[in-house]
């Protein structure tokens, strides 16, 4: 549990102050504890972990105000982040979330595609951060197979041999990783900001308009969040079609969308462990058949 004197001051002191000293636990994902804090202004959404974990939330942080920039799709309003001698907060705007219906994911394709039209001389971004608690490494590189290859493929495979899944796995891998400039030899995409973990469970909506959160954001080939948002389970059809006519995706398409698929397939097996092993091999053979 967190040391609520020490953490509730420290939010009196930055314009947060709580009317009810109680403060409620919620639902909030698999990496932070989540509570409501009840103040004056409204309730608030206060997400915590121990302070050795504070980059996490300090990410997290530098993400959301990176999406709001943007202007284009709406994000929870960063209220505050601080750490304590033992606990790193953030505090969020109380959103009232619901799933996503057929228009707000319709209005969210169209959304994203704009986001994507926020670029950068670069891929990458300025600062390191996490694609669930897994490091993601994000130095900038004007070319982006070879970002990927180093930073998001090689990085990966590595943390699996690491974690006991080398043998197949990390032995192919290397030799998807090594032909992999072959899908991109007649494109070439620009950096787009991305929200870097756009499944289904992180966008919700308030009163009809599309809210997205948690996110691991950087500077990439936009194909990859599209191609995140079709695993476990994906978005509604009118979401696709919008993001196309607003943005129609580049040719060949379909021959990148595993490649960006297993990189969070080694992630979650490097998460959660064997159970994804099988499908990440599959993936791999696929693609390697397909070059």
């Amino acid at each position: 549990m967190p040391d609520w004197p020490s953490l509730l001051d420290q939010l009196k002191r930055g314009g947060i102050r709580a009317v009810d000293p109680n403060v409620e636990a919620v639902g909030g994902g698999d990496i932070a504890a989540a509570w409501r804090l009840d103040t004056a202004a409204g309730a608030v959404f206060l997400k915590t972990l121990p302070a050795a974990e504070a980059d996490l939330l300090a990410s997290e942080c530098a993400g959301l105000e990176a999406l709001a920039s943007a202007k284009v799709i709406r994000v929870p309003e960063v209220l505050a982040y601080g750490v304590t001698a033992s606990d790193a907060w953030l505090a969020l705007e109380w959103l009232d979330l619901e799933p996503l219906g057929s228009r707000s994911a319709a209005k969210l394709g169209a959304a994203l595609a704009e986001l994507h039209r926020v670029g950068d001389d670069q891929h990458g971004w300025h600062r390191d951060n996490y694609i669930g608690r897994t490091p993601q490494p994000n130095p900038p590189s004007a070319d982006w197979p070879a970002f990927f290859r180093a930073h998001r493929l090689q990085h990966q495979l590595e943390l699996a041999r690491m974690r006991g899944f080398g043998g197949a796995l990390v032995s192919e891998g290397q030799k998807l990783a090594e032909r992999l400039p072959a899908l991109f030899d007649v494109y070439h995409p620009a950096p787009s900001l991305l929200h870097g973990d756009l499944w289904a469970g992180n966008a919700g909506e308030v009163r009809g308009e599309p809210v997205v959160f948690d996110p691991a954001v950087y500077y990439g080939d936009r194909e990859s969040d599209i191609a995140m948002t079709r695993l476990f389970g994906g978005y509604p059809r009118g979401f696709y079609s919008e993001y196309r006519r607003t943005w129609p995706l580049d040719d060949g398409y379909e021959r990148r969308e595993g490649l960006y698929q297993l990189y969070h397939i080694l992630n979650h097996l490097n998460l959660f462990g064997g159970a994804y092993l099988g499908q990440a091999e599959r993936l791999i053979a696929r693609l390697l058949a397909a070059l």
